[in-house]
């Protein structure tokens, strides 16, 4: 039987009881080989997404080294919390939910304390863990403060800053457009489909070995330059990862910085976060800004809490508030989200339009930054959930966010 086939939990998929890459050597039993793409199949992403360097090149966002850590005053009784998940009848603990959704590292702060905090398998306070797509919501954040500086003119096409896009089907587009994600593209975002969009923006990438026959682009900048376009720009939104790395492009041209150098000088730096994150980039240095950061997990809670609180002085409070708008709910794709109605997608950030002015960053496998302004609540999760799609966790996810927000507003 091989192993994809056996049904692993929470419990018995922990990597440290599986033992990979345990002994000098491991045995050839444990090992996680990048060359056969072990590093994103499960159960061995549960250790891999933990040490993504071991796998990918990766350019260093550099920390200040001057961050502080939150206070803590954990609050155990939080793990008892219950709610119902979605489409189920019978009630769960939160720290059962914990579980279920794979987990890796968990916080949550309240009023800007540590109130809950767990840690599984090989995942701990230190870890840079990869990030997937809650990195396009620094991205929008960067983009959102050149726009508050007038150096981003969101109603600018997008081949009158990156001419060589002209061919694409991005070329046409506003800035504003890449960034709500309502570009016309013919791109598919199938992460189970190794023929869709992201299957050849992978192979781009070089997130995984390519084939033998493989003739495509050799880096993220060449292949965005291949996406067609389809349709009409701006009729409505459709989430696609490339738009993400334009924006990248867009704001190393703007700034004449690389990517990773801007963001540790506008965010890392300045919000004294407590370590250096990596960034994967490919072989011609195009960093992975739709989904490759890798970064400590209190350091994302820090990242939420500024945005909770209006930027610190280091986001400006304008460029806060043009975040939380979000973007236009009749634009949102609902059928591609039934569990999201009343949502909307806008500058990189997924908006819930709720009583309590949600809004949340967002990346495969579970990856999560969820922020409760009325609440005063900030969660940050790190995951290796064996499905990709945010829609295996949020039936349990989206009430345990709600459940936790009233157990603190009590």
């Amino acid at each position: 039987m091989e192993m994809a086939d056996v049904q692993l939990d929470g419990v018995t998929s922990d990597p440290v009881a599986m033992g990979w890459m345990v002994g000098a050597p491991p045995p050839p039993e444990k090992r996680i080989l990048g060359a056969r793409a072990d590093h994103m199949r499960f159960p061995m992403i549960r250790w891999s997404y933990s040490n993504m360097r071991s796998f990918c090149p990766t350019a260093r966002v550099a920390a200040s080294g001057e961050g502080t850590p939150f206070a803590r005053g954990l609050r155990e009784e939080l793990g008892t919390v219950r709610f119902t998940p979605l489409g189920l009848d019978a009630e769960i603990s939160f720290d059962d939910s914990l579980l279920s959704a794979f987990t890796d590292g968990i916080l949550v702060l309240h009023r800007g304390e540590v109130v809950f905090e767990r840690w599984f398998g090989v995942t701990g306070p230190e870890t840079r863990h990869i990030a997937f797509s809650v990195t396009k919501s620094f991205v929008g954040t960067l983009v959102q403060m050149l726009v508050g500086e007038g150096r981003i003119d969101l109603a600018a096409r997008v081949d009158s800053v990156i001419p060589e896009l002209a061919p694409s089907g991005f070329g046409s587009a506003t800035i504003g457009q890449v960034l709500d994600m309502t570009t016309a593209l013919d791109f598919s975002e199938e992460y189970g489909n190794p023929n869709s969009g992201i299957g050849a923006y992978s192979a781009a990438l070089g997130l995984t070995p390519r084939p033998a026959s493989y003739t495509g682009p050799h880096n993220l900048w060449d292949y965005l330059t291949t996406v067609p376009g389809q349709g009409t720009h701006g009729a409505g939104f459709v989430y696609r990862t490339p738009n993400t790395d334009v924006l990248a492009w867009i704001i190393t041209r703007v700034t004449g910085k690389p990517f990773t150098q801007v963001l540790s000088e506008r965010l890392w730096q300045p919000l004294g976060m407590l370590g250096d994150a990596d960034l994967i980039v490919d072989e011609a240095g195009a960093p992975f800004a739709g989904g490759g950061l890798n970064l400590r997990l209190e350091d994302l809670a820090r990242f939420g809490e500024a945005l909770r609180l209006g930027g610190l002085g280091v986001i400006p409070a304008a460029d806060v508030e043009r975040i939380r708008q979000g973007g236009d709910p009749e634009r949102f794709h609902k059928a591609a989200y039934p569990l999201l109605g009343g949502w909307s997608y806008g500058s990189q950030w997924w908006h819930a339009h709720d009583n309590h002015g949600c809004f949340s960053a967002r990346g495969i496998h579970g990856q999560t930054l969820w922020i409760d302004p009325v609440a005063e609540m900030v969660v940050a999760r790190f995951a290796s959930h064996p499905t990709a799609a945010n829609g295996a966790n949020d039936p349990h996810s989206l009430p345990a966010w709600r459940a936790l927000a009233q157990a603190l507003m009590a």
